[in-house]
């Protein structure tokens, strides 16, 4: 069986220091201290532990498998006949493992422990990697990805379409509140312009009392004058 070339020698070298994360577990049996960086390079055929024996390498490191982020999303362990089960790789997942540094100042010497959260019966039972593994893999991630990607940008749409209706109902509430003011001043001018012209016109009559009364006063004034020379 033809072996899937995911990580060609080529591609090795340029990796080196890329700034891989790992995002396993921290194992209790590996001080797997967060280093930063990761080489690729020197990851490819480190010894790998069971949980169960942390003294007995059961394998190494066979490929280092990415994801479309370019985020490390397996390991495919080959473990060779050290599990009396003839040479077979398994792919673990990226939160099934650790990876402890030594001499991690030092490039030329740089080497890795990976440390599994499984005994080596568990590692049996991993998906073995063949092209069918591969093939189904690969769909499932592409369509994770695109669903990831799709569920993006409608969380955006939703976003921009609540942002709108709430611009829009803002806006409308403002020329409501706008139209609402400018009706109350028109009332109030009105208001003002009719109290106005009440008192203009209570000033007027009272006016036109005054010269009534006035007049009145004279003519009486004018008779009793009149009497008195009489």
């Amino acid at each position: 069986m033809t072996r899937p070339n995911t990580l060609s020698p080529a591609l090795r070298p340029a990796l080196l220091g890329a700034g891989l994360l790992f995002t396993a577990t921290l194992s209790a049996t590996a001080m797997a201290a967060p280093q930063g960086l990761y080489s690729t390079d020197e990851l490819l055929d480190a010894d790998v532990y069971a949980k169960s024996d942390d003294s007995r390498s059961i394998g190494e490191v066979e490929d280092v498998l990415l994801n479309d982020e370019m985020r490390i999303h397996a390991l495919v362990v080959d473990t060779g006949n050290l599990l009396d089960m003839g040479e077979k790789q398994y792919v673990v997942g990226v939160d099934d493992f650790t990876v402890e540094t030594r001499n991690g100042d030092n490039l030329d010497a740089i080497q890795y422990r990976v440390h599994l959260d499984m005994d080596a019966e568990a590692v049996s039972q991993q998906p073995e990697y063949t092209d069918n593994w591969w093939s189904n893999a690969r769909e499932n991630l592409q369509q994770a990805w695109q669903d990831t990607k799709q569920g993006a940008s409608s969380a955006w749409e939703t976003t921009q379409s609540t942002a709108s209706s709430l611009l829009d109902k803002a806006g409308g509430a403002l020329e409501s509140f706008g139209e609402q003011t400018q009706e109350a001043a028109g009332d109030a001018a009105d208001a003002t312009g009719e109290a106005a012209d009440s008192a203009s016109e209570s000033t007027q009559q009272a006016a036109d009392a005054s010269g009534e009364a006035a007049e009145s006063a004279g003519d009486v004034t004018q008779d009793s004058a009149e009497d008195a020379t009489q």
